[in-house]
């Protein structure tokens, strides 16, 4: 993989499917360790987050097909509903190990333009 720049195909995947750092950082924690079994708790631990955050993001990433659950919903285990995005997410994972700062970044000003055009919404306008 070329070092210089994030594969446009990582770079689709990017802007389309993550939504934040902390999603993309539960993910790859999650693929790292894909033989254990995951609850909100041990989530939380591990990326020092709340237990309703950790909640939150493994729901969202079971509905985006990345985890499979057990348990009424309560454990969750890394397993991508296809084999595409299974590699899709191990192309992400060799890209965010030698781009962490540009993904990062990319992912932050996806989110920012977003929170930019909601503000506008509800800017005055002269002609209003």
């Amino acid at each position: 993989m070329n070092r210089e720049q994030i594969p446009d195909e990582a770079r689709r995947f990017i802007l389309a499917s993550i939504p934040s750092v902390p999603f993309l950082e539960a993910m790859l924690l999650l693929r790292r360790n894909a033989a254990q079994d995951w609850d909100s708790k041990r989530l939380a631990t591990r990326l020092y987050l709340s237990e309703r955050s950790a909640s939150e993001l493994l729901s969202a990433l079971q509905a985006a097909g990345v985890l499979a659950t057990t348990d009424n919903n309560a454990v969750f285990r890394y397993q991508p509903a296809s084999e595409s995005l299974r590699q899709m997410i191990d192309l992400l994972a060799e890209s965010y190990a030698h781009h962490l700062v540009e993904i990062s970044n990319l992912i932050h000003s996806k989110t920012g333009k977003r929170a930019h055009q909601f503000a506008d919404a509800f800017k005055w306008r002269k002609d209003s």
